[in-house]
């Protein structure tokens, strides 16, 4: 997963939605903080934030930041950007290029450095002091970003740039720019009336402030909902390691003698395909799924009603029928009709296969003598059980053969080295903001220092569920920066002594998460609005998916999958076993992530006349009406814990991790027909795509690397969809 951006000026900035949860009314947006004068105020005085940091890529001096450090330095940010904004929306010259757009994009130095970093420790190492700032900061930061949006000189300004923009002789990414930003202002109201912007802007900030809200409510719900387990005999079936890593959870909460089973941000959990007994799968499973529908302070449902509601008066005062229509303006896709098209083509071809995988695995249940009904939190145990009657395989023999830092160094940075010529020296040097995160700088295939990239991989109760990827540091041309980028993920942490042995699931997402990591590392634009990651949500997961295909190149799954007690390779039986077994259970895989798609686009596809929805009942009528409301195959998040599309920026885009697989899956049917893993091959792909950014229309830039639109078929056959019938 791309970690949202929100644009405040022209650059973009990192910006997480966040805070800590009181159920108090929402007020009116926060006034502006007054112009910034000349020299920043004497309480800034060591701020580490104040001067650019001296470490190598101005990476973030995290052994010189405190928590206190944040606040000041955002809200000064805030201040001396708008005092620069004002510059140039007052310029007395008349507008240019260079004295609006390229201005723009050099302006809110200080706020670029601090909100990378303050989005990276709330995400992934937050504390109530932070929780309750992001609280604070949200409505201020949502009027801070819409004081430039509705700039009316600004606008004026941008509009006379765009509108002369076939006469200025532009370079093609200078071009694109224009266009880009021009289309932001647009779509953030600049063309609104000023009794219209004010509402938008009251609107803005209840969003902005729900949106934080939820995402704490969430962390700490999920924190809230882990199993505590009193008698051992109720973890039969799991491995050593994962018994141990329980016990360490459990001590680390001061339950000594005890077990707990942490949650991960899915619907399902890991652990229910190894638990024995039945009752503690449905405790677990049942644990994830009402984490935030507790009707305590942490139940999210009333937060997500409402932000459905405001979000329908958002795009009904800016000209359109529903949120969808609003944000996929600047999507591929284009439109929410484009995007369900799409889904529904999916859908019926992924219901049939989960049907028929369901009627498998309702057999396993009785032949193993229990002739109870399938429910969801059986799929996972009686799914594996099928797959090794099947295929002769289960996680336990593989698992050993997947030791994280041998994936890490020799499976994604080998890769990386085949395709790219990259190579990786880890960097003790670089202060971190966690002890568990690991620090390596990159070096290009000519030798020259490209990037420095932090991983940060295993589970925290502090940190929100999933993983990412985002920048600390963005890349630009123009101000003159490498990125600095980070991965995030939550896989389990062993108890000391003990390996971090992944799943093949895991392995993946060390995989896709890196493929971002490339593609902010290849950044070469001018300009940081353009630079890397930042392109439509149905672009940007398309690298990363992309990259996953690595994970089981024999080449490179060779180097990597070896025993982590003797090193040898995985056995060309059980590398068979595996290979034969990837499309086993895909009809559960692409049904539950369908069903969230279409769920996230049933929600923002509401009219702002709709009443306000209660959750529940609209989740099940969605799900129902989607046909795809299997009771076994519940949706990947549910409403209540979609932290994509209330707190992420995924918004009406959840379906991008489809387009993408599309895109993705295609693009690799190129590589095979190419010759596959080769440094050439690798170099065309950096050249065409990894590098451009958002430097021209995509569908542009894809179909030059491609030779043609992406089509659909390579997905249905790698998803196992393709003898399906699908919907026209």
């Amino acid at each position: 997963m791309m970690k949202s951006r929100t644009l405040v000026f022209a650059s973009a900035v990192a910006l997480t939605a966040c805070a800590q949860t009181p159920t108090q009314p929402i007020a009116a947006p926060a006034a502006m903080p007054a112009p910034a004068t000349a020299t920043p105020p004497a309480s800034l005085a060591g701020n580490p934030f104040m001067t650019e940091s001296t470490l190598p890529f101005q990476a973030p001096p995290f052994d010189k930041i405190k928590e206190s450090d944040y606040g000041p330095a955002i809200e000064e940010g805030m201040r001396e950007s708008l005092v620069e904004i004002d510059k140039i929306a007052n310029d007395p010259a008349p507008p240019t290029f260079e004295n609006t757009y390229v201005a723009m994009e050099k302006s809110g130095e200080l706020l670029n450095r601090v909100m990378p970093v303050f989005d990276a420790v709330t995400s992934a190492n937050t504390s109530p002091a932070l929780q309750q700032l992001q609280e604070e900061l949200a409505p201020k930061l949502a009027a801070y970003q819409d004081a430039i949006t509705m700039n009316e000189r600004l606008f004026a300004r941008i509009q006379a740039v765009y509108n002369e923009r076939s006469t200025l002789h532009l370079d093609p990414e200078s071009l694109r720019l224009v266009e880009v930003v021009y289309r932001q202002f647009v779509l953030g109201g600049a063309k609104l009336s000023a009794d219209d912007k004010a509402q938008l802007k009251k609107l803005n900030a209840e969003v902005s402030t729900l949106s934080s809200q939820f995402v704490n409510r969430l962390v700490t719900a999920t924190k809230d909902g882990a199993v505590v387990i009193d008698d051992k005999s109720k973890l039969a079936g799991m491995s050593d390691g994962d018994i141990a890593a329980a016990a360490q959870a459990a001590k680390d909460r001061g339950l000594d003698g005890k077990w707990v089973l942490t949650l991960q941000n899915t619907t399902q959990q890991p652990l229910l395909q190894d638990l024995d007994d039945r009752a503690t799968r449905e405790e677990l499973f049942n644990a994830s799924w009402t984490r935030a529908e507790k009707g305590d302070d942490n139940d999210t449902r009333k937060i997500i009603e409402k932000m459905a509601k405001l979000r329908a008066e958002q795009a009904k005062l800016l000209g359109f029928p529903n949120y969808a229509a609003w944000k996929l303006q600047s999507q591929m896709a284009r439109d929410p009709q484009t995007a369900l098209a799409f889904m529904r083509k999916l859908a019926p071809a992924a219901v049939a296969r989960a049907e028929r995988e369901a009627a498998d695995i309702q057999d396993a249940i009785n032949r193993d003598g229990k002739h109870f009904k399938l429910a969801a939190w059986d799929w996972q145990k009686y799914s594996a059980q099928v797959r090794k009657e099947k295929y002769d395989l289960d996680e336990s023999q593989i698992k050993p053969y997947f030791e994280l830092n041998r994936v890490l160094e020799d499976g994604v940075f080998y890769a990386a080295n085949q395709l790219y010529g990259l190579t990786f020296k880890e960097r003790k040097d670089i202060p971190v903001y966690q002890t568990d995160v690991r620090v390596f700088e990159v070096f290009d295939k000519n030798g020259k220092s490209l990037a420095l990239f932090y991983c940060d991989y295993f589970k925290r109760d502090n940190k929100s569920g999933g993983a990412w990827m985002s920048n600390f540091v963005g890349q630009s041309k123009l101000l003159g920066t490498k990125p600095v980028i980070y991965n995030v993920a939550n896989f389990t942490k062993p108890a000391p002594g003990q390996p971090a042995l992944l799943s093949y699931d895991d392995v993946v997402t060390m995989f896709h998460e890196f493929g971002h990591a490339l593609h902010g590392m290849f950044a070469d634009q001018e300009y940081p609005t353009l630079s890397g990651t930042a392109t439509a949500r149905d672009f940007v997961e398309f690298p990363s998916q992309f990259n996953e295909h690595w994970a089981d190149d024999p080449k490179i799954f060779a180097h990597y999958a070896r025993h982590y007690k003797t090193g040898a390779p995985m056995p060309a039986a059980l590398v068979a076993k595996l290979n034969k077994s990837k499309l086993f259970n895909k009809g559960y895989d692409m049904t539950e992530l369908v069903a969230a798609a279409l769920l996230d686009m049933d929600w923002h596809t509401l009219g702002a006349d709709a009443p306000l929805q209660d959750a529940d009942q609209f989740e099940a009528a969605a799900l129902k009406h989607e046909h795809i409301d299997l009771s076994y195959v519940p949706p990947r998040y549910r409403s209540s814990y979609f932290l994509h599309i209330w707190g992420n920026g995924y918004a009406a885009g959840y379906y991008a991790y489809l387009w993408t697989e599309m895109l993705a899956d295609d693009a690799f049917e190129w590589f095979k027909e190419n010759g596959g893993l080769t440094a050439a091959n690798g170099q065309r792909f950096r050249d065409m795509v990894l590098s451009r950014g958002n430097s021209e229309d995509l569908a542009t830039m894809y179909r030059a690397f491609r030779g043609q639109d992406p089509s659909i078929e390579p997905m249905l056959e790698d998803r196992g969809l393709k003898a399906m019938p699908t919907k026209p």
